[in-house]
């Protein structure tokens, strides 16, 4: 077993070394492993949290472990999740391709998995596949984008990582809006795999070579953090940033003045909705539910952002 492999418990506050721990069973199999990308980004972070809560809340023990976007480290902690006899597995995955293996693997060890925020590319074999409508979340973006940015301009977009069936989906949906007004012009399109400190150094490139742009669109708010930071650094507020997550520092951002919009995908009760279908087909044998599951996704802008709060509306 690799050493150093770290599981994050109870609500992220320990962090045990599994080479320095016996690996103990659920004292009654009620138990859900809870696997995400890195809780450094606040949208992972609060699928992990939403999910342990409700798990918590029906009853059960939980594990929370986190990949890091390594499919060979997801593998490892479906193997943990395996040997830990979970009674399901709730996954935002690493990988559409890379990660249809090992959750054949817990489907044949007895596991179920209920997949959020990212599909994977076979069907049938994960019980649930719940990810955020990203096609009309983008497009709400793309149309608020348009608006602000007067329906002509230069532009930039950033999109996230390739492996990742969203980032794809996300810029589909956004060009299919924006491609209709001529006077748009996309003058660099370049991916920074949802990263903050990769869209803060593309965006000073992508600047440097092209003075003139009005505009940047993000595939999630991470980058759009990113960019605004480079831009704010090169004293160019007056470009126009949209994001899309709906996270509370873009939420900060759109309420100072900054950043002018997000699309808010329900990270938190989309994980929640994931442990209840766990807890029913743990039941009865069934979720009652499809198989792939859409979840609208909302525009915030400077209207309605002092209402959004962890992925959220609140009223």
């Amino acid at each position: 077993m690799q050493t150093n492999r770290r599981i994050f418990v109870s609500g992220l506050a320990s962090v045990v070394s599994l080479a320095s721990s016996t690996i103990s069973f659920a004292a009654d199999g009620k138990l859900i492993a809870i696997l995400t990308p890195s809780h450094d980004n606040p949208f992972f972070k609060a699928e992990a949290v939403g999910a342990e809560a409700r798990a918590k809340e029906l009853g059960y023990e939980t594990i929370v472990l986190v990949h890091d976007d390594d499919p060979n480290k997801q593998s490892e902690l479906f193997d943990t999740a395996i040997a830990r006899g979970a009674s399901a597995i709730i996954l935002d995955n690493a990988g559409a391709d890379a990660t249809v293996a090992a959750v054949q693997r817990a489907k044949d060890a007895g596991i179920p998995s209920f997949l959020i925020d990212r599909e994977i590319k076979e069907s049938g074999i994960a019980v649930s596949q719940i990810v955020s409508n990203n096609y009309q979340g983008a497009q709400l973006g793309a149309e608020e984008f348009v608006r602000i940015m007067g329906e002509e301009g230069n532009y930039v977009e950033l999109v996230g990582r390739e492996a990742d069936t969203n980032a794809g989906i996300r810029s589909s949906g956004y060009h299919d809006i924006i491609d209709q007004y001529t006077d748009m012009v996309m003058v660099a399109q370049q991916s920074a795999n949802w990263s903050q400190t990769e869209a803060f150094e593309k965006m000073e490139s992508i600047l440097q070579a092209n003075p003139d742009i009005k505009g940047v669109i993000c595939g999630n708010d991470t980058m759009a953090m990113g960019a605004w930071a480079a831009l704010e650094g090169a004293g160019r507020t007056d470009v126009l940033v949209v994001g899309f997550d709906g996270s509370n520092d873009v939420r900060d951002s759109i309420l100072a003045g900054g950043i002018k919009a997000t699309v808010l995908q329900p990270a938190y009760r989309q994980a929640q909705v994931a442990v209840e279908q766990a807890d029913q087909y743990i039941k009865t044998g069934s979720t009652g539910q499809k198989e792939k599951q859409l979840m609208d996704c909302v525009l915030i802008n400077a209207e309605n952002a002092a209402k959004l709060e962890t992925f959220a509306l609140v009223e």
